[in-house]
């Protein structure tokens, strides 16, 4: 949600390099809260994120916190598992089965 209070759904993210894992480290607020470092590697790799502009520090660390937990894992599920699939349970019956989070093409969801 922006600070107009719209809510953004919809956004792409890349395929993070060596240099956007390594960058962050050099940031001072990283060097004192590691806790940091995935707010600043987040909004290096969010390419797109509703009608934004542009996406930096500031959206990712004013996020939700369910929301910044869902990114976190999407980031690591296509640059480490190198997919974006995830298991899921049906509200209603219980049954498990996989869903496709992220768009058809790697490094493009």
């Amino acid at each position: 949600m922006d600070e107009l209070g719209t809510v953004h759904r919809a956004g792409t993210m890349r395929l993070a390099t060596g240099k956007d894992e390594l960058i962050p480290l050099r940031d001072l607020r990283v060097q004192e809260n590691p806790a940091y470092l995935s707010v600043v590697l987040l909004a290096r790799v969010i390419t797109g994120l509703g009608t934004l502009p542009n996406v930096h520090d500031g959206i990712v660390e004013n996020m939700f916190a369910a929301d910044l937990a869902f990114l976190q894992d999407f980031y690591r599920q296509i640059n480490a598992e190198g997919h974006t699939r995830a298991a899921v349970a049906c509200p209603h019956c219980a049954e498990t089965f996989e869903v496709e989070l992220g768009g058809s093409r790697l490094g493009e969801s």
